[in-house]
């Protein structure tokens, strides 16, 4: 894949620009701030943009914001951001829109080289990829009628690991059920949630967390 990365710190975009080489995608820039990173997609073609929530000069969101512009101009590319927390705004802004090729991932998983990587195929790919930590806190918000609460242990289960990005037989494997267990729970938690019929797996995690982020 080609990959533009935006990271300001030089030991970690260095490290990541190594990696990614190694592992034989093609980084077409690596750059510490929003505004080069726009500049480098409009330069390039990138598949992929890398890209930290915090960057220069505020730190506070420019990454995520230069992530949801490059959306709106080039919904080709796709993007996956990190972040050193969980930032629920973050997370629900870069959902609220179509996320077929986005992932948010917290920073410590770019430790887990597998992880990191397994994320990058597959949001280059077209699918999701959310940090269990962020869909975990995202699950857990409280409100006064919580639509979730109607949810066994089980099903509660299931949707983690959808918003997650897995498929049905991923989710059978973690949870050591059959695949026809897990399209059980499926079933049952989008009556209880009334989530409208969807087909494809994609379609299926952007309507759980869309209804997660609404």
């Amino acid at each position: 894949m080609r990959v533009i990365l935006a990271e300001d710190s030089t030991l970690l975009r260095e490290g990541l620009v190594r990696l990614l080489a190694e592992e034989g995608h093609e980084v077409l820039a690596a750059v510490g701030d929003a505004e080069a990173l726009l500049a480098a997609v409009a330069a390039q073609q990138p598949d992929v943009v890398v890209a930290d929530v915090r960057m220069p000069p505020t730190h506070t969101d420019e990454g995520l914001r230069a992530a949801l512009e490059i959306r709106r101009r080039r919904p080709d590319v796709k993007v996956l951001v990190l972040s050193q927390y969980v930032e629920k705004k973050y997370a629900t802004e870069l959902m609220s829109e179509n996320i077929e090729g986005v992932g948010y991932l917290l920073k410590d998983r770019v430790a887990q080289v597998g992880d990191f990587l397994d994320a990058l195929e597959r949001v280059g790919a077209g699918g999701t990829a959310f940090d269990p930590e962020v869909v975990r806190q995202l699950l857990a918000r409280t409100s006064h009628a919580d639509p979730l609460a109607q949810l066994t242990g089980r099903e509660r289960e299931v949707l983690e690991l959808m918003a997650q990005g897995m498929a049905n037989a991923s989710i059978a494997q973690a949870l050591h059920v059959s695949q026809s267990a897990v399209e059980k729970h499926v079933n049952a938690l989008f009556d209880k949630l009334a989530l409208s019929h969807t087909t494809g797996y994609s379609r299926r995690v952007l309507a759980v967390l869309r209804y997660l982020g609404s």
